[in-house]
């Protein structure tokens, strides 16, 4: 039986640092740590950085139980991937049917269009803020992004990521710059607080929604399957994911440290993610304002590549249409004619004039947020299959973490929708 003792199987590879072990686990590297950083883009950077902004140190405290469930849910995917062989795309339609997938889908690709829209976002804001305007910026790296995935292969283009990846030390050298009292920072980490107005609960329902994106699950279980992730290798496979989903956290915490004690402490208001790397620049210096808008940059063209590549992953596995990054526009056209259409109508509506880019950004985090549990529960109906998991099913640990996630995430979206409807309600049958 997959117990609570085999549930922490990822730590016996640690026991031995043989050779033969560390380049197993240098190829099965990636999956892991790509997903969960990509997850740190342009509407992910505005959140934290909003919520902070906002908020300031109080709401420090979200990263702790977030991190947990992002560890859970994105080992289920890579468990399920490495275990079946297929997407996640494939085993809703297998268990569920045609029709409950078809729904699925159309709801993920309109929130992903909004992701997808927000990354443009942020490259045009990122690169605005060094004198390059987005009419340039934005069609470049649309080209560039269009290039990469369809003319490179899966090993070039997950090695342009890893790389990617390397860049998000900019936002913990930000943090330090900004020089807080570490001693407050840390009291506020582990010390909850609630507030019951609809927009701290947006606040809360969009940094969960930003940091467990509904996308992230399918791309994760999607590039375990197309890297060729097995049973044998699934040990090291949860190390990826492990690291992957502490180093993302640890990133939007630093960030949102950032903007806490700087933005929040001066009572400044802002509204995008280049708002804050601008405040940055009086408040701190010019070098720390430039590391945070680079890093945004960096950011956003990495999960301009990843969300439309997820998008266009988990629709043509839920139609049974062949996908892959290997493969080519003979092979598989669908698979690269979504992919290259979500690119355009993405970085198309950024060169609007006037586009309200900052309302799609934000709300497409509180969209997955709300979206989120359904896919959650998909998963854990799919992982607790016997029949398809085998005894890798979840052990009481893992299933109690996710549906705790499922639970607070219907219960917050509930509350949220019910004051924004009657506004003070909640909090005056609170005070009864």
């Amino acid at each position: 039986m997959f117990n609570y003792i085999s549930q922490f199987r990822f730590l016996k590879p640690l026991k031995s640092f043989s050779p033969r072990n560390v380049m197993i686990f240098l190829a099965i590297l990636g999956p892991g740590i790509i997903t969960a950083n990509v997850d740190n883009d342009a509407g992910g950077i505005t959140t934290y950085s909003l919520a902070a902004a906002n908020y300031g140190y109080s709401i420090l405290w979200m990263m702790i139980p977030t991190t947990i469930a992002l560890v859970v849910v994105q080992e289920m995917c890579a468990r399920m991937g490495a275990i079946t062989g297929k997407g996640l795309s494939d085993l809703i339609r297998e268990s569920f049917g045609v029709k409950v997938t078809f729904y699925v889908m159309i709801a993920l690709l309109l929130t992903n269009m909004g992701n997808s829209i927000s990354e443009f976002a942020g490259i045009a804001a990122s690169l605005e803020i060094f004198g390059i305007s987005k009419y340039i910026s934005v069609p470049i790296c649309a080209i560039l992004v269009w290039l990469l995935i369809v003319k490179g292969s899966y090993k070039v283009v997950e090695k342009v990521f890893l790389v990617a990846c390397l860049v998000y030390i900019a936002y913990p050298i930000a943090a330090f710059m900004a020089g807080p009292n570490w001693t407050i920072v840390m009291k506020a980490a582990v010390t909850p607080t609630f507030k019951t107005d609809s927009a701290y609960l947006m606040t809360l329902i969009g940094i969960v929604g930003t940091t467990i994106a509904p996308w992230m699950q399918f791309y994760q279980q999607a590039a375990v399957v197309e890297k060729g992730i097995t049973a044998d290798q699934y040990n090291f496979s949860r190390i990826d994911v492990i690291f992957g989903c502490i180093m993302a956290i640890v990133v939007a915490f630093f960030m949102m440290v950032a903007c806490a004690s700087t933005i929040h402490l001066h009572g400044l208001k802002i509204e995008t993610a280049a708002d804050a790397a601008l405040a940055l620049k009086p408040l701190v210096g010019q070098h720390a304002s430039a590391l945070f808008a680079f890093g945004l940059f960096n950011a956003s063209l990495f999960a301009a590549c990843i969300l439309p590549l997820s998008t266009a992953y988990y629709i043509c596995e839920g139609m049974g249409w062949e996908s892959g990054v290997d493969k080519d526009f003979e092979q598989a056209p669908q698979f690269f004619w979504l992919f290259t259409i979500i690119i355009v109508i993405s970085a198309g509506l950024i060169l609007i004039p006037n586009a309200p880019l900052m309302a799609i950004m934000f709300i497409s985090q509180v969209v997955n947020g709300a979206v989120l549990p359904f896919v959650l529960m998909f998963m854990i109906k799919l992982i607790n299959d016997k029949n398809l998991m085998g005894t890798y099913v979840n052990g009481p640990v893992f299933n109690l973490i996710a549906w705790f996630t499922v639970v607070t995430m219907i219960i917050l979206t509930v509350v949220m929708t019910f004051d924004m409807a009657f506004p003070g309600l909640i909090k005056r049958l609170m005070a009864f």
